[in-house]
């Protein structure tokens, strides 16, 4: 495997767990250190395939996911339209972005990211660990995404190369995030979706990913994260595609964005 990822911070609670989402148990990124991630039963799996990392890569692969599953995929595309790529770059201002955007409406993540960028230029592990609490707050940061966001900027010091998660198995790159205080699933199949272009990175937690899945589907209730994976087997490998059209669906029936988190 190309490059190297420390895992030297981690466990406890933090920002997801704070705003609803899981976070890896005390002490699980110190036995990650010791010993490469484990396949446990019921953790998330990945199926292989070249990255969705331009718009030229998306229309093919929508295309194949038509194919698949022509009845489905079509009604999304009936409402959403293509999805948008929401492609952004690999490395710690792209998983920055994802931890903002935890809990709130694109509109307003967006807001405090460009608010984070300008007060802390150039955003980077350093400028995270020089910044007190007052101008993080400026910004419009929770406590909680605070938190995760000195984590994730001490692991980065430490080690953690966010860019060679690229060159590792799916899996084993989930594990070294959530190995990470305040990064739960929800962001770490964000970062493989949007910035690591990993095609079947299936984000079932998504509040707005259950909803458009029990319009489309007319169900009687909004699936949880289980079933939603179970539903989203017929999906693979191109699980990250249908979810990209599940938040096309998702604005075109709300009109509102849908990438809201857990």
């Amino acid at each position: 495997m190309a490059g190297t990822v420390s895992k030297k911070r981690g466990g406890g609670k933090g920002a997801e767990a704070a705003e609803g989402m899981k976070t890896p148990a005390p002490g699980a990124a110190s036995a990650a250190r010791r010993r490469p991630p484990r396949k446990t039963a019921g953790a998330p799996r990945y199926h292989p395939g070249p990255p969705i990392d331009c718009e030229a890569a998306l229309e093919e692969a929508s295309a194949r996911l038509l194919a698949l599953d022509p009845e489905f995929v079509g009604r999304l595309l009936a409402v959403g339209g293509p999805p948008p790529l929401r492609w952004r770059e690999p490395g710690f201002a792209g998983l920055a972005a994802t931890i903002v955007s935890q809990q709130v409406s694109v509109a307003s993540a967006n807001a405090i990211f460009g608010r984070l960028k300008a007060e802390l230029a150039p955003l980077g592990a350093a400028s995270v660990i020089a910044a007190d609490d007052a101008a993080l707050k400026r910004c419009g940061l929770s406590q909680a995404k605070m938190r995760a966001l000195r984590a994730l900027a001490e692991a980065t010091t430490d080690g953690l190369d966010l860019e060679a998660l690229g060159a590792l198995d799916a899996h084993d790159a989930h594990d070294a995030l959530v190995a990470v205080k305040g990064i739960g699933p929800w962001t770490a199949d964000l970062y493989l979706l949007f910035s690591l272009g990993h095609p079947d990175a299936f984000p079932a937690g998504d509040l707005a990913l259950q909803e458009a899945a029990r319009i489309a589907l007319s169900l009687k209730a909004r699936p949880d994260a289980r079933r939603l994976e179970r539903i989203a087997e017929r999906w693979r490998p191109l699980r990250g595609v249908a979810a990209r059209m599940l938040w096309a669906y998702y604005r075109g029936v709300k009109q509102r964005e849908g990438v809201v988190g857990q």
